[in-house]
């Protein structure tokens, strides 16, 4: 069975926003939105990462 992206309580929240009168376009385009700026902060998080890997690299050599 394949798993879903998105957790039964963001499904949830989606519906009851469309429910409540908003438009499906404007509910799919603030999801897309949110999985935008997701992968890029994971990105982010990754360079960092790296780059704190690299430093502690660095660091740890003797002269």
């Amino acid at each position: 069975m394949k798993r879903s992206r998105f957790t039964e309580e963001q499904i949830i929240g989606m519906l009851r926003e469309q429910e409540s009168g908003m438009k499906t376009a404007d509910v799919c385009r603030k999801l897309k939105a949110l999985e935008d700026e997701n992968s890029k902060l994971k990105k982010q998080l990754a360079e960092t990462m790296l780059n704190n890997a690299m430093l502690k690299d660095v660091a740890s050599k003797k002269w």
